[in-house]
């Protein structure tokens, strides 16, 4: 277990994105359909096992781990995992620790997260006006993801806010986003809405708010000077001269990242997803379940990765969502 996992275009794969759960307590429009039909639990990975299976990834080569969802804090007893993976925060083998959340459970978890070894965390918030917020998470409650931002803040961890740019639902929020988040000294990443699966006549393209565009309207108000800076994910970083803030920038349409991709996506049931972009798919439940020698897990593993693609599809250059994927985001955590 001492090679490195290098991907065909000899990409190091170093980052895991963890799905734990389908669930969520939220129905964001551009995620989950409204009336969504969950996995069995005896699918799911149970927390032992995926302790085993990011345990073997991290003795890969993997530095950062990603927990995701749906909702990762929805999951009973998650964090008897999070306090686990903490071990190899200690060891040195892992390098970073973090969580991508709804906000809605940070309340609770936040003191929890903190002693477990996570430092940052990311929330999805694509708006600050409380009916509009309503309308996108469809059983979101905007107060309470305040209210979660505020105990993350106060339990030490570091807040960037993740925003879906949607045309017609946030453009005229973007200057309000960015003031709000330079105030509260949190750092703002805005992503390009993706073709990922039949949500009942979502429009897509109509959705489609290119970040280029958000960039521009950007540098109507601010100075906008671009960074070098890398944090093992997809954006692409500006800072702005006035605030001080950081604003990332993800672009799988407009611009995407695929050349420097050093990811996997691991979902709750043990399918490992080499592109977000692309239906092909490992499955490493059978042979975790198969066989207590990490050996099987690790070849099964180092096959997934010889089959990494050099890139996603997505498209949306002749109106229409070309490269769409069937599965939900929650399936594979985003």
């Amino acid at each position: 277990m001492t090679e490195p996992l290098i991907d065909p275009f000899q990409r190091a794969i170093s980052y895991l994105r963890v799905s734990v759960t389908d669930r969520c307590d939220f129905r964001c429009v551009y995620c989950m359909a409204e009336n969504m039909q969950f996995l069995p639990k005896k699918e799911l990975l149970t927390l032992e096992e995926l302790d085993r299976m990011c345990s073997t990834f991290v003795g890969l080569g993997v530095r950062k781990l990603r927990i995701t969802g749906g909702e990762p804090l929805v999951r009973r007893d998650i964090m008897t995992f999070f306090r686990a993976m903490g071990r190899h925060l200690e060891s040195g083998a892992l390098q970073e620790l973090t969580l991508t959340t709804n906000g809605s459970q940070l309340s609770r978890f936040a003191d929890d997260l903190y002693a477990a070894g996570v430092r940052r965390v990311n929330v999805s918030l694509d708006t600050l006006d409380e009916e509009k917020f309503g309308r996108v998470t469809r059983w979101g409650r905007l107060p309470q993801v305040l209210k979660g931002i505020d105990a993350a803040q106060a339990a030490g961890l570091r807040v960037k806010i993740n925003t879906v740019a949607l045309k017609g639902f946030n453009e005229d929020e973007l200057h309000t986003l960015v003031d709000w988040c330079a105030e509260r000294d949190m750092d703002l990443t805005f992503i390009e809405v993706m073709p990922m699966g039949d949500l009942g006549g979502e429009d897509r393209v109509g959705q489609f708010w290119s970040l280029k565009d958000v960039r521009a309207r950007l540098a109507e108000r601010f100075t906008v000077t671009e960074l070098t800076k890398r944090t093992g994910g997809p954006a692409r970083y500006v800072r702005l001269g006035e605030t001080g803030q950081e604003i990332g920038f993800i672009t799988p349409l407009s611009h995407n990242f695929c050349e420097s991709c050093n990811r996997v996506r691991l979902t709750c049931t043990g399918e490992l997803y080499m592109c977000l972009g692309q239906e092909d798919m490992a499955d490493l439940r059978t042979p975790l379940r198969a066989s207590e020698d990490d050996r099987v897990l690790e070849q099964a593993i180092r096959a997934a990765i010889s089959l990494k693609p050099k890139g996603h599809d997505f498209d949306y250059s002749r109106q229409e969502a070309g490269g769409q994927m069937t599965r939900h985001m929650s399936h594979t955590g985003g």
